[in-house]
């Protein structure tokens, strides 16, 4: 929790439950801004990013890769600096040698919202490409997708005890996206 030179080792950090007792997503960092490192129910590390709401983000993480967010460690900094985050994230994954987090196609899942084109059923293909003639049809065909797998996923993280209220952007699922408001 400090802006000096001196980088903390992941491995000296608390792990910190990522769903609290109540249900609700770790709320202790909550505009803080900071590096944080993301451990499956196991404690392996799974992925390190930085943020300047860590909580949000967070949030966010755990919609996209549910069955990867159990534990949390987090480095909070008081203002944002770019170099600082970016030395502390690389440093943690160095720390972790060879490790999936590193290659981009796994970061991917972690950092963008998710596409739902990518989980659409052969019946939802076939209707998208197939049925929908126009553009007004296939947003509604890609609206219907998004809600089936905004169910799902809700579902995934109730099963898990989650209350923290998830709601999802709009305007994002006729383009096929999936990403929090």
């Amino acid at each position: 929790m400090t802006q000096e030179i001196s980088l903390p080792t992941l491995a000296s950090l608390e792990y910190f439950a990522y769903i609290d007792d109540n249900g609700e997503v770790i709320a202790d960092f909550q505009g803080k801004i900071g590096v944080y490192a993301i451990f499956d129910q196991d404690k392996n590390l799974q992925f390190v990013g930085y943020s300047r709401d860590i909580y949000l983000s967070l949030k966010q993480h755990l919609v996209r890769q549910p069955q990867s967010c159990y534990w949390v460690k987090v480095e909070t900094i008081e203002r944002p600096n770019r170099t600082i985050l970016e030395n502390i994230e690389n440093a943690w994954i160095t720390e972790n040698g060879n490790n999936p987090i590193t290659n981009t196609e796994d970061k991917q899942k972690w950092i963008n919202p998710i596409d739902i084109k990518e989980l659409m059923t052969a019946e939802e293909q076939n209707n998208y490409q197939n049925i929908a003639i126009d553009e007004f049809a296939k947003s509604k065909v890609l609206k219907n997708v998004a809600r089936r797998v905004e169910e799902e996923i809700l579902a995934v993280i109730a099963a898990r005890g989650v209350k923290t209220q998830i709601r999802f952007n709009p305007k994002l699922k006729e383009t096929g996206l999936l990403d929090l408001k």
